[in-house]
């Protein structure tokens, strides 16, 4: 079996009422459609209607949140006044688009306005004492944070001592206790009316632009899109209505840094999506603060140089195939140093780039289902790195109870930030699988994937697709529908550069659906397997002018036994899945070979082994009887079967000798009747033109039948030997039914071979 990465649940389902039925039946929806939008608890056309529209009225007054006039009246002030003012963002992309709408705002409306993200290497997160102490020796009287800042107590204190303002504009979890800023505008402010809570940092600043310019800035709904789909905030409210009017807008943009970025990304602009942003401009907006200085980002979307524009397009575009690259290279060797008996996982080592390190822990989550912590230990000793988790561990929870490790320490449920001295690691491992132990944590079920539907494949087609996009945009709490789909793997190949992605096609009865697995690439061999049930998403793939419906994977698991193929040799290095495995064979040549082959201890077979001991067993080569292979299958409780099945003398390639070849060795012997076989074997094989492992079997037959005896590599004739039939031999006879067994088990396709064993 193939256990699922998540644990799959199903959203709750009730009988839709009949006249919501008729209704979306009347407006041309299908039946599958109206059950599914009901199960999202949507249930009248009304409902549904408001989440299909989008409209700038519906957007909400920005004076209803605290302090807002306070900074308009702030910063008028200070264009009044000529106060250099400046933009202190972050060097994420809901900070860089922040700070670009912030900066445009200010230079519409006449300010003195510069701006500055933090390096993540040299200042860390949110308002830096340091470059406070800079930017205020350089004239700056008035200082505006976006997308952070209710934790920066220390540098907004010292900015205030040097009569210097700051307003913080924010949308982060708010601390205890807030920082003495002139004000601030966070969307939860206790003291506000604000009705939407979730807004993202670009999404802070886009309303203080319209309180300033005192209308909506049509022209920078672009900007808090890519910042609010990016920073991956939830998908409802007022959130969905601006990423909703923003695609709109980013279609008809004429932000030249933007229009770089897309053609780079080769992201077609007529085709922006949520999805586009999320997997192609946000990761590259991230990526350059990943890895230095973030700045150049927000002077390419505010340029209005084409040559400006392409220029750092590129840039970005190349900073994040290095980002990629070290991302994959950071990954291969923390995956290396997994313990499979943590129950949290805690990888350490120096010199890993810290910006990537939240990206290698979630990539090693996956791979494992465990949480994990990634560190990065620096020249002084100190450890800093990110945690990811899943559902069943709140990792901030856990190590809240676990701060004395820790000089800096922060996070919620599903991730973290840390640094730590490096000779705390060890504990603080300890302290882990302990807390997991004593809470009696579950951590075998992975992530939560919730289902919308399992659906036959006949019920898949363009229409209902088409159906699904009206529910975009998705993300969080607003996600994708998800559905389950069984079907057998008709056509399969690995994909990309490295083999790393799969596409492969689905058939039931008289329906196919293809499918596309990115980052499944490793795992071709279990997808085929019968009894297999996908979990994925619903898209259009158009080629050619060609619409098809399309599965993206996200998830698969099949029950019972899988039988896996790995009788060509160039697979024999393929990933085995962790468990108790065997690595069993039935020759003595095979045992050493593989022992070699694989740096594996391999075990030869005896009668006695307990066979449930294993849940992998790794079959090396042909037993002498296929009917044995059968027995210790049903014997064992296997989840998995690899099929190696070398053949150490290729008995079925050669078959059995000739009674002519037989009669040719046996008159050669009497010619020569000493022979050297461990120097002269080759030169009798080719004299005799019979191959080699079939000479030596024939010469093990003359040795059985007393016709010759061996000693020490010698062979020499026996005088007068008893005439006797090669049948009588033994080794004759194992040959005969070894032929058998390799004819089955090496020229029978894979499903033969499963369905025989499970029968």
């Amino acid at each position: 079996m193939k256990k699922s990465n998540f644990d799959w649940r199903f959203r709750d389902a009730a009988p839709i009422d009949s006249t919501f039925k008729a209704e979306m039946l009347d407006q041309g929806y299908s039946e599958t459609f109206a059950k599914l939008i009901w199960n999202r608890n949507i249930h009248t056309l009304e409902e549904f209607s408001q989440l299909m529209k989008a409209n700038i009225d519906d957007l909400h007054d920005p004076f209803l949140m605290h302090d807002m006039d306070k900074a308009v009246e702030r910063i008028q002030t200070a264009i009044m006044e000529g106060q250099p003012i400046l933009v202190y963002g972050d060097y994420d992309a809901d900070g860089i688009t922040s700070t670009s709408i912030m900066l445009e705002t200010l230079e519409m409306i006449g300010a003195d306005v510069h701006y500055v993200l933090p390096n993540r290497f040299i200042h860390g997160y949110g308002p830096n004492k340091e470059l406070f102490a800079e930017k205020t020796n350089e004239g700056i009287q008035l200082i505006i944070t976006v997308d952070n800042g209710v934790a920066g107590n220390e540098a907004i204190d010292f900015a205030n001592s040097q009569g210097v303002d700051v307003i913080v504009t924010d949308h982060h979890e708010m601390p205890p206790v807030l920082p003495d800023a002139y004000c601030i505008i966070h969307p939860r402010h206790p003291e506000g009316n604000y009705p939407f809570g979730e807004l993202a940092g670009a999404g802070v600043a886009f309303k203080l632009a319209t309180a300033l310019l005192e209308e909506v800035p049509l022209e920078m709904l672009d900007l808090v899109t890519i910042g609010t789909v990016a920073d991956l905030v939830s998908m409802t409210g007022e959130n969905r209505n601006l990423v909703k009017l923003g695609l709109q807008a980013i279609k008809q943009t004429q932000r030249l840094g933007l229009l770089e970025l897309l053609k780079v990304s080769s992201v077609d602009l007529q085709k922006v999506d949520e999805t586009s942003i999320g997997f192609s401009l946000g990761p590259r907006l991230n990526a350059i603060g990943r890895l230095g200085d973030p700045n150049p980002a927000v002077e390419l979307m505010t340029t209005f140089d084409e040559e400006i524009a392409r220029s750092l397009a590129e840039k970005l575009n190349k900073i994040n195939d290095e980002r990629k690259q070290i991302v994959q290279e950071t990954t291969a060797e923390a995956t290396a140093l997994v313990n499979p008996e943590d129950a949290v996982h805690l990888i350490a080592a120096k010199s890993w780039n810290p910006g990537v390190l939240g990206i290698v822990a979630g990539n090693i989550l996956k791979q494992t289902g465990h949480p994990t912590i990634i560190l990065s230990i620096d020249e002084n000793g100190a450890a800093k790195g990110s945690g990811r988790s899943i559902e069943a561990l709140d990792l901030f929870g856990m190590l809240n109870t676990m701060r004395s490790e820790f000089t800096h320490f922060g996070g919620h449920a599903a991730a973290v930030g840390l640094t730590m001295p490096v000779e705390n690691i060890d504990n603080l491992r300890k302290m882990m699988n302990d807390y997991i132990a004593a809470e009696q944590i579950d951590l075998t079920k992975g992530s939560d994937l919730l289902i919308d539907e399992s659906l036959a494949l006949s019920e898949i087609n363009l229409k209902f697709v088409e159906e699904l996009k009206k529910l975009a945009p998705f993300g969080t709490d607003h996600p994708a529908p998800h559905f389950l789909v069984d079907g057998n793997v008709d056509f399969f190949k690995r994909i990309g550069s490295d083999q790393q992605h799969v596409k492969f096609s689905l058939k039931s009865d008289d329906s196919q659906l293809d499918a596309i697995g990115f980052g499944f690439g490793e795992d071709g061999e279990e997808i085929q397997q019968p009894d297999t049930r996908f979990v994925g998403d619903l898209e259009i793939n158009e080629w050619n002018g060609q619409k098809k419906v399309q599965l993206r994977l996200i998830d698969f698991a099949s029950e019972g036994l899988q039988v896996i193929d790995r009788r060509a040799k160039h697979t024999w290095n393929q990933k085995i899945e962790s468990g108790q495995a065997l690595y069993l064979a039935f020759q003595p040549s095979s045992q050493k070979f593989f022992a070699k082959e694989l740096q594996q201890s391999i075990t030869l077979y005896d009668p006695s082994i307990n066979w449930t001991d294993y849940d992998q067993l790794i079959v090396l080569d042909c037993p002498d009887q296929k009917e044995l292979l059968r027995e210790i299958s049903n014997e064992g409780h296997f989840e998995r079967i690899y099929l190696y099945l070398y053949s150490p003398d290729e008995a079925y390639l050669n078959g059995l000798p000739s009674r002519k070849q037989f009669t040719e060795l046996y008159q050669f012997f009497m010619k020569q009747p000493r022979v050297d076989i461990r120097f002269k074997l080759k030169i009798v094989s080719n004299y005799l033109r019979i191959p080699e492992k079939l000479l030596v079997f024939m010469i093990h037959v003359f040795s059985e039948l007393k016709f010759v005896t061996i000693d020490d590599g010698v062979l020499q004739m026996v005088e007068s030997p008893q005439t006797r039939a090669f049948e009588e031999s033994e080794i004759y006879q194992k040959r005969i039914t070894r032929i058998e067994s390799e004819e089955f088990l090496l020229m029978n396709d894979i499903q033969t071979i499963r369905n025989w064993l499970k029968s």
